[in-house]
Parts: structure tokens; C-alpha cells; sequence
């Protein structure tokens, strides 16, 4: 192990030579925790149907998330304001629903 260490030397010290990377990776551990977590409570879900749901759910709170939006505003906006779309719209008309486009209608997250 040790005899191997002047090979991936470059790799260890790159941290040093550009400050945007991190030396541990902390940050991506704590965006999957509430994967781990979930996943006991994904054992309850009994039909391709409902995992398919909760992976609709769970993916649309954690976009709230990183977009810095609260996601239970987000998502009352979202079901409140798409319906009104009807059954029949251009697929650019969801545009105005991306978080992005939604910063002043829905609250930052705290």
C-alpha cells in the first residue's frame, strides 16, 4: 500500500491546487442521507405504482431543496397551479413550474 503512494500522490494533493475541491466528500454523504433513511420506509410500499409516487415525491422535495425553495410551498404551488393547465397544454407551458422560474412566487427555504 504504502509502496504505491508516489502513483496516486497527484491524486491525494489536487485539493491543494484548486480550492473548489474538497479534501472529504461530507457535502454529497449529507445530500443522500434521507435516501438511507427512506429506505425503510420504502419496504412499506407495496406496488410498482406507489414506489413509483414516492420516488415522484421524494425527487420533487429534494429539487425544491437544492433550488433553495421550501418544499411544502413548492409543492402547494405546484398542485394548486398545475391543474389549471387542463388536460391539454404545449409541454413549454410547464416551464413556469421549473424552481428556477418560481423564486419570487414561492417562500426561500429558512
Amino acid at each position: 500500500m504504502v509502496d504505491s503512494l508516489p502513483l496516486y500522490w497527484g491524486n491525494l494533493s489536487c485539493y491543494i491546487d484548486d480550492g473548489n475541491i474538497h479534501i472529504d466528500n461530507n457535502a454529497a454523504e449529507r445530500r443522500i442521507k434521507p435516501f438511507v433513511i427512506g429506505r425503510k420506509n420504502w419496504l412499506f410500499n407495496q406496488t410498482p405504482r406507489g414506489e413509483n409516487a414516492s420516488a415522484l415525491l421524494y425527487s420533487l422535495v429534494q429539487t425544491a431543496v437544492a433550488n433553495n425553495l421550501e418544499p411544502f410551498d413548492y409543492l402547494k404551488y405546484l398542485l394548486t397551479e398545475l391543474p389549471k393547465l387542463g388536460r391539454h397544454y404545449e409541454p413549454e407551458a410547464l416551464d413556469q413550474f421549473l424552481p428556477w422560474n418560481l423564486i419570487e412566487k414561492v417562500k426561500p427555504l429558512m
